[in-house]
């Protein structure tokens, strides 16, 4: 499996292989044309409460991260979208896309390391 992530303001390359938004917001600021999608993926993305309580506070990234996973484990439209990733990342090369400032502080990390798993 190979899963890497990358914001979605820094250039695709062709390193970049099957790219796919993991946020439920379009990031601001991105054109359709820059961000150069393969697919969106919104229902992946943690649910509108669980982003705003943690609202990307470092303190409390590794709760943040137990709730996260738990979501993703109990939510039937999430599970979909997380079989659909992980047929993805079997077949090659995948780039979660994510819009958070900070490249250690954000759910598409949680995300890949759970589709490691």
């Amino acid at each position: 499996m190979s899963v890497q992530i990358k914001r979605a303001y820094a250039a695709a390359s062709a390193d970049d292989g099957y790219r796919v938004l993991v946020d439920r917001l379009w990031p601001r600021g991105v054109s359709k044309e820059h961000a150069q999608l393969d697919e969106w993926l919104k229902d992946v993305a943690p649910s509108p409460a669980l982003r705003t309580w943690w609202d990307h506070d470092p303190e409390r990234m590794e709760e943040f991260a137990l709730r996260y996973r738990a979501e993703l484990d109990s939510n039937a439209e999430t599970q979909a979208g997380v079989a659909a990733l992980r047929v993805r990342v079997a077949a090659g090369v995948t780039t979660l896309v994510y819009g958070a400032k900070d490249p250690h502080v954000n759910h598409a990390r949680v995300l890949a390391e759970y589709l490691d798993e």
